[in-house]
C-alpha cells in the first residue's frame, strides 16, 4: 500500500497530493469493493470488508461466544430489537397484523473523511472504523469519499467542490445520512446540510448514538444523556417562528394590548430547558456516587487489591473478565457492547484475592462529553492498584490502540499506576505483529480469550504485581475461634505454614497492617514460640519416622 507525501501545515515538504481516482480506490477497498491486495491481515471471514461481508468489528455468532460466557440473555433480548435490511422486507401485506412485527429499514449512510495528516494506512483504518460504527449504529452503509486537504474547510469542511460531490454520491446510493469521520462546527454542519439535502451527522454523535442505544443502567443512561445535552446544547438551530418575540401594540401578532410575547424565543426557551435537564441529570449522577464509593472505600478498608481491565472497545474486555471470573457479562462481536462497569472477585494461582473490574471501551478521538459524563465510571481505572490494558493485536494499527487508550487514562490520572498489556485475539492475530508489540512493551503478554492461551501468564503477572501481605506473624488459634482460620483462608492473608498442636492451631503467615493488629491477641511471645517450635519440631519428626517405617514395611511385603 503506497503512502502519498504531502506538504505539512509547519511548511516541511514530504511530497505530491493524491489524484481522485487514488482516493476512490482507497474507499472501495475500505468497502470491500476492489479486488486490490492490502498490508493488512484479516480472518477469512472478515476478507470482504464491510459491504462484501461484515465490519470485522461486527456480530459472527459462530465465534463470538465460548463456554465461558454464560446464557448471554442480555444479548437475544439486544438482537431481538435491532433493525435489519430491506430484502427483509415486504411491501405488500397479506394481513394487517404483520404491520405489529414488521422490522425497520435499516438508514442507509454514506461516509465521508478528510485525510490531514498520516499515511494512506492510517486514513483507511480511520474509514474502517468509522463504517463499523455506523453499522453498530444499525446502518447500511452504501459508498463514501475521502478529501486531501491540510486543513478543514472552515465553511464546509471538506470544501465546495467535494461537497458537491457528496451532494451527486447521496442521490445516486439514495441515501439518508451523511456520517463525516471527524467532529463538525454547528456552521459546517448547517453547510453541508444545505447542499447534500440529507442529515449530517458527525462521528461524536454517532458514538453519542450507540452509547444511547447500550447503556442499560440508571447511572449509564443517565451519564450517556448528559453527554448528549452538553453534545446539543450549541447546535440548536431556528429561532422560533411559534412563540413570539419582545414586540408591542399590533405588532404583537396583530392583537395588540394583552397579546405581548413572553420576551424568549424558542431557541432560549430550548437552551434553557437543556440546561435545566443537564443541571438536574448532574445532582443525579452525583447522588449515585456515593454507592460506588462506599463500595471502594470497603475494599480500601479491607486492603483488597483492585485491578482494572481497560482497551480499546471491541478488544475482548468482557470475554477476558468472563474467562478469569465466569462473571457471565455480556459479549458481543461490536463497538461499545457494554457500557456499564462490572466489579467481580477473582483470586492468584496462590490464594490471594482481589477484585477485577471491566470498564467501558475507548476509541480513537472520544469525544470529551463522554469522558466527563462518565468520569464517575472510570474512577475504577483511576483507583486501581494495576491495570490490565487490552490490546486487540489482530487489529490494522495495534499501537494506534494503545495511545487513544493511554491518552484517556492520562486524563483521569490514572497514567501512574502500573500496566500490563494483554495482546488479546492471539489465535486470530499475525505472529510477526505479535513480536513486535512484545518487543515493544513493557509487562506483555499473549492471550487468546477464545481459545485460553496465555491466561495462566496473565493471573501470575497480576499476581506479581499486584500489593501483597507483607507482615509475618505467628499465631496460634484456640480450636474454638474457627472464624479467624476462615478469614485468613478467604482474603487477607498467604499462609506459609499449619500445624496443629494440643493448644490449638499453629499459623505462620504473612498479612496486611491492618489485619495484624486485629490478630494481635493470638500472636505468639518469644518464650512460647520457642516451645512451641520445638514441640512441632518432634511432632513432624515423629510422624516422618513413622512413614518411613510404613514405607519400609509395605517394600518388605512387596
Amino acid at each position: 500500500m503506497n503512502s502519498f507525501e504531502h506538504t505539512s501545515n509547519n511548511g516541511e515538504k514530504s511530497g505530491k497530493m493524491p489524484s481522485d481516482e487514488q482516493l476512490r480506490r482507497t474507499v472501495d477497498r475500505v468497502l470491500g469493493r476492489s479486488q486490490e491486495p492490502t498490508v493488512h491481515t484479516f480472518p477469512a471471514e472478515h476478507a470482504g470488508g464491510v459491504l462484501g461481508s461484515r465490519a470485522r468489528e461486527l456480530s459472527d455468532n459462530q465465534r463470538e461466544h465460548s463456554e465461558y460466557d454464560g446464557d448471554q440473555q442480555d444479548l437475544a433480548e439486544r438482537r431481538a430489537l435491532r433493525r435489519t435490511g430491506a430484502q427483509s422486507l415486504s411491501t405488500e401485506l397479506e394481513d394487517v397484523t404483520e404491520v405489529e412485527y414488521r422490522q425497520l429499514r435499516l438508514e442507509r449512510v454514506v461516509l465521508a473523511g478528510l485525510w490531514t495528516e498520516g499515511t494512506l494506512e492510517d486514513a483507511e483504518n480511520s474509514l474502517r472504523e468509522l463504517a463499523a460504527l455506523a453499522e453498530t449504529a444499525g446502518s447500511e452503509v452504501m459508498d463514501g469519499l475521502v478529501q486531501r486537504r491540510l486543513k478543514p474547510d472552515p465553511g464546509t469542511f471538506l470544501g465546495s467542490g467535494k461537497a458537491l460531490e457528496l451532494k451527486d454520491l447521496v442521490e445516486a446510493t439514495g441515501a439518508d445520512t451523511v456520517i463525516v469521520d471527524s467532529e463538525l462546527a454547528p456552521s459546517q454542519r448547517r453547510a453541508l446540510e444545505d447542499i447534500v439535502k440529507v442529515k449530517v451527522i458527525d462521528r461524536t454523535a454517532l458514538i453519542l448514538d450507540i452509547f444511547a442505544q447500550h447503556a442499560k443502567s440508571r447511572e449509564g443512561k443517565a451519564q450517556v444523556e448528559l453527554a448528549q445535552l452538553e453534545y446539543m446544547l450549541p447546535r440548536l438551530r431556528g429561532w422560533g417562528a411559534s412563540l413570539s418575540r419582545q414586540a408591542g401594540g399590533r405588532a404583537a401578532a396583530g392583537e395588540g394590548i394583552g397579546s405581548r410575547g413572553p420576551g424568549e424565543t424558542k431557541i432560549e426557551l430550548d437552551r434553557r430547558r437543556l440546561r435545566a435537564r443537564m443541571a438536574k441529570l448532574k445532582r443525579e449522577i452525583a447522588a449515585m456516587a456515593p454507592a460506588r464509593e462506599t463500595k471502594r472505600l470497603n475494599r480500601k478498608r479491607h486492603r483488597v487489591p483492585s485491578v482494572a481491565i481497560a482497551g480499546y472497545t471491541n478488544a475482548g474486555k468482557s470475554s477476558l473478565l468472563n474467562r478469569l471470573t465466569d462473571a457471565g457479562v455480556l459479549v458481543e462481536n461490536a463497538l461499545f457492547a457494554t457500557l456499564d462497569p462490572t466489579v467481580r472477585k477473582a483470586q492468584t494461582p496462590d490464594g490471594i484475592g482481589y477484585t477485577l473490574s471491566d470498564t467501558v471501551g475507548f476509541v480513537r478521538s472520544l469525544p470529551t462529553q463522554l469522558v466527563e459524563a462518565f468520569r464517575s465510571t472510570l474512577e475504577e481505572v483511576a483507583d486501581a492498584d494495576v491495570i490490565v490494558h487490552v490490546v486487540d493485536a489482530s487489529h490494522p494499527d495495534p499501537e494506534g490502540q494503545i495511545r487513544a487508550v493511554r491518552e484517556v487514562i492520562a486524563e483521569v490520572d490514572g497514567a501512574r499506576i502500573p500496566e500490563i498489556i494483554v495482546l488479546n485475539k492471539a489465535d486470530v492475530a499475525d505472529p510477526f505483529v505479535l513480536e513486535r508489540l512484545l518487543q515493544r512493551e513493557r509487562n506483555s503478554v499473549v492471550v487468546s480469550a477464545r481459545t485460553g492461551e496465555g491466561l495462566d501468564e496473565l493471573k501470575q503477572l497480576i499476581a506479581d504485581m499486584i500489593p501483597r501481605p507483607s507482615i509475618e506473624v505467628k499465631l496460634l488459634v484456640p480450636y474454638a475461634h474457627g472464624e479467624v482460620l476462615s478469614r485468613l483462608h478467604e482474603w487477607d492473608a498467604d499462609i506459609k505454614r499449619t500445624a496443629y498442636t494440643t493448644d490449638g492451631t499453629y499459623v505462620q503467615a504473612l498479612v496486611r497492617e491492618d489485619v495484624a493488629g486485629e490478630l494481635a491477641e493470638y500472636v505468639l511471645d518469644a518464650e512460647l514460640l520457642e516451645i512451641l517450635e520445638a514441640e512441632l519440631e518432634d511432632a513432624e519428626n515423629a510422624q516422618a519416622g513413622t512413614a518411613r517405617n510404613t514405607l519400609a514395611e509395605n517394600t518388605a511385603q512387596v
